[in-house]
């Protein structure tokens, strides 16, 4: 693996060839993963990162990129999703400031297994694999927590995949639908997704094309299960939605 010095060198010639600026030194404790980690002394670390911004549309990381970098968004968001050589995407996740991806790079050392796009203007702390792996094995409060994100990035894989093997394309809307949501102020018993998503984009969430989305989109609309308003979707009744998954686990047995 390459070493400490050797990484960051790599890194300032690649954030050089690609136009951007690295910002001058920063302090870790700016980073929401850390904000918390009480038994270690961040500032040992902090001149062996690199900072830099990123663009919105910007590919931050490539699939198949040979490099172990850890990258923590300190502000903006990113989507992680794979391309296939005939240009499907599938979305993985959109990560928000506090998150970090390029974990598994920089702990197995295989090639990038997705690509990463800044969605927004974003903030990035660049930290080499050595320096990730310094940190937790130096640090249990940062070693527990990379180790619970990491179980539970496996657990939301297994019930994607479990989605995708049992459901069928109007029952993997309802879970998503519900995933990507949260209560909504004011209203009980009402989810809300803000802002409204693309219908391209559950598409690529869930393993279909758009034009079908937009069909179960009407669907739903007619039967008053979900609502389209200024900057959000209502799910009008989302324990419906939960019902009616249930029911297709029971008739899958």
């Amino acid at each position: 693996m390459m070493d400490a010095g050797r990484a960051s060198a790599t890194i300032v010639r690649a954030v050089r060839g690609a136009g951007q600026s690295v910002g001058a030194m920063q302090s870790l404790s700016r980073i929401a993963f850390f904000k918390d980690v009480q038994d270690i002394d961040l500032a040992a670390f902090e001149r062996r990162v690199l900072w830099r911004k990123a663009s919105e549309n910007e590919t931050i990381v490539d699939f198949e990129d040979q490099s172990s970098d850890v990258y923590f968004i300190v502000t903006g968001d990113v989507r992680v999703l794979i391309r296939t050589a005939a240009g499907k995407e599938v979305i993985l996740a959109d990560l928000k400031a506090g998150a970090f991806f390029g974990e598994l790079a920089a702990i197995d050392g295989i090639k990038r297994s997705a690509n990463v796009t800044a969605l927004t203007n974003a903030e990035l702390c660049i930290m080499p694999a050595a320096v990730f792996r310094d940190i937790l094995f130096t640090s249990r409060a940062a070693c527990d927590k990379v180790l619970k994100l990491l179980a539970t990035r496996v657990r939301e894989g297994n019930a994607r995949l479990a989605e995708l093997s049992i459901f069928d394309l109007r029952h993997r809307l309802y879970a998503e639908l519900l995933r990507m949501s949260h209560p909504r102020a004011g209203h009980a018993g009402e989810k809300v997704v803000t802002p409204p998503p693309f219908h391209h984009v559950v598409a690529a969430r869930i393993g279909c094309r758009r034009e079908q989305v937009t069909r179960e989109f009407s669907a739903l609309e007619r039967e008053g299960l979900i609502e389209k308003t200024k900057g959000a979707l209502v799910l009008t009744k989302p324990l419906v939605l939960e019902q009616r998954l249930a029911d297709a686990l029971r008739e899958d047995r």
